[in-house]
């Protein structure tokens, strides 16, 4: 997994209106960049739908959102019109952000193991170095200590 201090590679992905969006068109802003395993089931939910109430906040810290799974362009456009969503979500079909930041890994549930997505959060600088990580992220109250780290990196 990608840590404090490391460079963040270069990427493009889909957005849920299939517009291409490109590390390098961005860099430069604050980045909110979250993984998270698969629309619309309760944790995402949750976890879209706190970041999307906290997007103003994070709009006046000059900061965007980017949630990213593995799930296609219009999965993600079916669950931003069903929970009224404000944030942008990435389409990672192929698992290649997912691999390059270490978020897709082996994971249990039920004495079974799979392969999948790693909830994790990442804040990335202007300047397109990681700033803060968080990994096996716990959903209620995350949004917030994203918020609050990002004021500290900026004070």
């Amino acid at each position: 997994m990608l840590q404090v201090g490391d460079t963040v590679p270069g990427f493009c992905l889909p957005n849920q209106d299939e517009e291409e969006i490109c590390f390098r068109d961005i860099k430069g802003k604050w980045i909110v960049l979250y993984f998270y395993p698969k629309d619309n089931t309760p944790g995402c939910t949750t976890e879209a739908c706190d970041f999307t109430a906290a997007e103003p906040d994070f709009s006046k810290l000059e900061a965007i959102i980017l949630g990213v799974s593995p799930d296609s362009p219009k999965k993600h456009r079916n669950f931003i019109d069903k929970k009224e969503l404000k944030i942008t979500l990435l389409a990672d079909e192929e698992k290649e952000l997912c691999n390059l930041f270490g978020v897709w890994q082996l994971k249990k549930f039920m004495g079974k193991e799979y392969m999948g997505v790693v909830r994790s959060t990442f804040i990335i600088s202007p300047e397109g170095k990681i700033a803060a990580v968080w990994s096996k992220v716990r959903v209620k109250a995350h949004v917030d200590d994203v918020k609050e780290k990002l004021q500290t990196l900026q004070a």
